[in-house]
């Protein structure tokens, strides 16, 4: 079993940047991880916001050119680095992990992760 611990949620003030860390641990085997964030606001479902399967980065529509996922795989660490900040990106924001998944699987779906952190609030005001 993994546990997954974030840091760096913070209120910001809109345009600002933030960036959020991620560190894996426990039992890891011998697989690699597949590392990224969701987000998600009061009464609204989990969001995809970018995941970083070993060089392959995936990054939703509306933070792309503002947002920058990168990682040690050699760590187990995965950062969000979060530019031009807008107030409604403000949610918490949670970091999953699985093993690296193969070509077929949905990375957007919430289901596709094996593990959770406990999420790291993150508000930006306007």
């Amino acid at each position: 079993q993994v546990q997954l611990e974030e840091s760096g949620g913070a209120l910001v003030q809109a345009g600002d940047s933030l960036r959020l860390s991620c560190a894996l641990s426990g039992r890891t085997g011998a697989y690699y991880y597949a590392m990224g964030w969701f987000r998600q606001t009061p009464g609204k479902e989990r969001e995809f916001v970018a995941v970083l399967n070993w060089n392959d980065r995936y990054v939703v529509d509306s933070v792309k050119g503002r947002f920058t996922i990168s990682g040690d795989n050699s760590k187990n660490m995965v950062y969000l680095q979060m530019n031009s900040l807008k107030p409604e990106d403000t949610a918490v924001y949670y970091c999953v992990a699985t093993p690296l998944f193969s070509s077929g699987v949905d990375y957007r779906r919430a289901t596709s992760y094996s593990a959770w952190g406990q999420g790291t609030q993150v508000t930006v005001s306007s």
